[in-house]
């Protein structure tokens, strides 16, 4: 079973080599897609020009340019190299930074929101914690996260990307699933929906979800913090110690 860093290598040899085709294929879709523009719109309205958010796996920047038209602070990353390059090409003025979103350079939270358009699709159902958890780290308590994704039960890797001959991961989600990968990391979803393709997608629902950060993940609790543990009716304070890898 390959670990996620293969994986997700798998993935910038993809996107590097379609990068161009990407980009041309799709730096149209948001004129063409009157729900997504709907949905970011109304994520837009949660932020002012102090806020930063962040696009996570950009691609060629044209959802994080949508948000930027908006004259919002948005940067984008993605672990594609090319993809970065054709995002700062085709989008001057714009930070794109090349990145992993598993293991995100950003400071804890640092950022006010999280868009994943389509970014988590290539990565394992097994490894979403990894993600998610990463969110957590990152953005601000009470930013906001949206994801989407396409519906369905399958994963899985496939042999072609935009004509290209790839050993790309994909993975297809439902609603529980898209549900709870937030909600186990802290997360309140406070919106999700699915919408039927358009006439020029492909003959697949997509899922749209918006969630809160609401707590810290542990890992992220200050050692020496206090807690309060309450069951069955009672109080009960207990104290943090983060132990490390050797158990120390």
């Amino acid at each position: 079973m390959q670990g996620l860093r293969q994986i997700d290598e798998e993935t910038r040899k993809s996107y590097n080599l379609a990068a161009e085709k990407y980009f041309e294929d799709f730096k149209d879709e948001m004129k063409q897609k009157e729900y997504d523009r709907a949905f970011l719109d109304e994520f837009s309205t949660h932020f002012d020009s102090t806020s930063v958010i962040c696009d996570v796996g950009c691609g060629p920047g044209h959802i994080a340019r949508y948000v930027y038209d908006k004259g919002l602070n948005i940067f984008g990353v993605g672990i594609s190299e090319k993809c970065v390059e054709v995002a700062r090409r085709e989008n001057p003025g714009m930070r794109f930074r090349v990145m992993d979103m598993a293991d995100l350079d950003l400071a804890d939270e640092s950022v006010d929101g999280i868009i994943s358009f389509y970014s988590i699709i290539h990565t394992p159902k097994r490894f979403q914690p990894v993600l998610f958890r990463e969110f957590n780290r990152v953005l601000k308590m009470g930013g906001r996260i949206v994801v989407v994704v396409k519906k369905g039960d399958t994963e899985g890797y496939v042999e072609e990307l935009e004509g290209f001959k790839t050993s790309l991961y994909f993975a297809n989600f439902n609603e529980e699933e898209i549900r709870c990968y937030p909600e186990v990391n802290k997360f309140r979803v406070v919106f999700l929906e699915t919408r039927r393709p358009y006439d020029f997608e492909i003959p697949v629902d997509r899922i749209y979800a918006t969630g809160v950060k609401v707590a810290r993940e542990m890992s992220q609790m200050p050692q020496g913090a206090y807690l309060r543990l309450h069951f069955f009716g009672h109080s009960f304070p207990f104290h943090i110690t983060m132990l490390g890898a050797n158990g120390s």
